[in-house]
């Protein structure tokens, strides 16, 4: 596993993002464990997540593209952050574009924050978590009517590696199929079991053999087979 992907496991941990437990998903399902990146609130905290982003995207869609999407709400944060990481990181300077949830009628008019979209742009979009793909269905229909893009893929932080809405495949893979362009995660949750189970973590053990069990109750059941 790449040092950037055991790096972002602890900082996910430490910004308490990625929390276990015992919750109810907004899908209603009961989760041992649960992510919120909400949580991500200070500078620092935006600076680093901008960076692992950067280091995601760089690895799965290199720098050949010129707009980087985040859909609001929390998407809009991601995208700036990371767009700023791209610059510093790799020298490459591209655009942050998200969408506003009602359209502006006076001043910066329209449905877009950021850069205009242009005919020709390829686009990543940039999303903290998908466990649905709701929010693709909503995002790439606005996308696709303000200019004539290609969306080259989706980053997103952690892929949960459940089962979508067709209850077989990842929520991931079934926006993979359905809009054909590529999905990818800085770490998936097998990575994230990997890198803390019965390891201690500043001094403590994060994943035990009792969340470890609960972990692989919930995989057995909504888990991708």
């Amino acid at each position: 596993m790449e040092s950037y992907k055991q790096e972002f496991i602890g900082f996910m941990v430490e910004s308490k993002v990625l929390q276990f437990g015992d919750f109810t998903l907004k899908s209603g399902r009961k989760s041992p464990f649960f992510m919120n990146a909400g949580a991500y609130v200070t500078g620092t905290q935006l600076q680093k997540l901008g960076e692992y982003y950067a280091k995601a995207i760089y690895d799965n869609y290199g720098l050949d593209f010129d707009v980087l999407f985040g859909p609001a709400y929390k998407g809009i944060p991601l995208s700036v952050a990371t767009t700023i990481a791209i610059s510093r990181l790799y020298g490459k300077d591209v655009r942050y574009c998200s969408n506003r949830k009602e359209a502006k009628d006076h001043g910066d008019t329209g449905i877009l924050l950021g850069s205009k979209l242009q005919d020709g742009d390829r686009v990543v979009i940039i999303e903290d978590v998908t466990t649905s793909g709701k929010s693709i269905e909503e995002t790439f229909p606005i996308l696709k009517a303000q200019a004539d893009v290609e969306v080259r893929g989706l980053i997103v932080s952690l892929n949960r590696m459940e089962v979508g809405k067709g209850g077989e495949k990842s929520a991931l893979d079934e926006i993979r199929e359905l809009y054909g362009f590529d999905t990818a995660a800085i770490v998936t949750m097998e990575e994230v079991v990997e890198c803390l189970y019965n390891k201690e973590y500043n001094g403590q053990i994060i994943i035990d053999d009792t969340l470890k069990s609960a972990i692989d109750t919930y995989y057995n059941t909504y888990g991708v087979k």
